[in-house]
């Protein structure tokens, strides 16, 4: 799933190691990309390991879209284009993009015929619902109508965030009435929610997202599950940390290390650890990034390998 400040090109690469089937860009401007805003344009920055990769857009206007999706397209070579309709933020909302284009079907249609018409590569979109069953079926149709190869929905409203529980019968009830495949996205956490989405709603697969946070080793345990029906160990702490330091030595191979990133991603990559509340803590009194790693590499044998 596109998480602005989280899924970044050395993030992808440890999913890919971990057996997901996709991934994609953090979401973009698409106003920033026809500006020429070289840290929007980065976003999709690729390589061939991390092959098949899409890149998210967001954006309200339909030329605005096309051309930045067409730039994106020539200069990256992404496998797809999604378009988001989904983002609940506030500053998203208000600029007229995200979910907050729910509301403007006839935007929306004209958005995603703009890009079918443009691009060459295939285009998906990606919906939350809206709290009646018609309309939101309503858009996923138009979706479908002006040129989406596939579509990802969440099974939350815009008001409810990420609160509340994800409504698996809208989006059973989307898969049902549309001929393009259905992504499900939303309270997909384990071995179990996975299995139980994917059998009650028929979709044709899962788009993951905060679970991942931290923790790309999901993807392993998931697909290894979904194939065999059987539970990985879950993964050890040392090996769970050796995660976070190859994390570390790609953002700095590709010249992206940062102290407030690295200082995130240590203590995402610590959830649910033993003293998790005291060590971080202590990651949030660092003033750079020697000191975070200087925590990090305290919390494993010293004989462990670091990159």
């Amino acid at each position: 799933m596109p998480m602005s400040g989280v899924t970044n090109l050395p993030f992808r690469l440890l999913c890919k190691k971990h057996g997901v089937s996709l991934v994609f860009s953090e979401m973009t401007s698409s106003e920033a990309v026809v500006r020429q805003n070289p840290k929007s344009i980065d976003r999709g920055f690729t390589c061939a390991d991390e092959r098949p990769m899409g890149i998210q857009l967001m954006g309200s206007s339909p030329e605005n879209l096309a051309s930045s999706a067409y730039f994106l397209q020539e200069r990256f070579r992404p496998e797809l284009i999604d378009v988001n309709f989904g983002c609940p933020a506030q500053e998203i909302i208000k600029n007229g993009c995200g979910s907050g284009l729910l509301r403007k079907p006839e935007l929306i249609g004209k958005i995603m015929k703009q890009l079918s018409q443009t691009l060459e590569v295939p285009l998906s979109a990606k919906m939350r619902i809206l709290p009646d069953f018609g309309e939101t079926l309503k858009i996923a149709r138009i979706i479908e109508k002006t040129g989406a190869d596939a579509i990802t929905v969440h099974g939350r409203t815009q008001k409810q965030g990420y609160s509340g529980k994800s409504d698996l019968e809208f989006i059973k009830g989307i898969k049902k009435e549309l001929s393009i495949p259905v992504i499900a996205n939303g309270d997909i956490y384990d071995e179990n929610s996975a299995r139980n989405v994917l059998e009650y709603t028929d979709c044709d697969g899962l788009m993951i997202g905060r679970a991942a946070i931290g923790y790309p080793y999901i993807f392993r345990r998931l697909s290894h599950y979904l194939d065999t029906g059987e539970i990985l160990p879950e993964q050890e702490k040392c090996e769970r940390l050796g995660d976070f330091f190859e994390y570390v030595a790609m953002r700095r191979n590709y010249d992206m290390l940062s102290f407030n990133d690295l200082k995130l991603n240590a203590m995402w990559f610590i959830r649910g650890m033993e003293n998790v509340k005291k060590v971080r803590v202590e990651i949030n009194k660092t003033q750079d990034i020697d000191s975070v790693m200087g925590i990090m590499k305290g919390l494993v044998d010293s004989s462990y390998p670091f990159p």
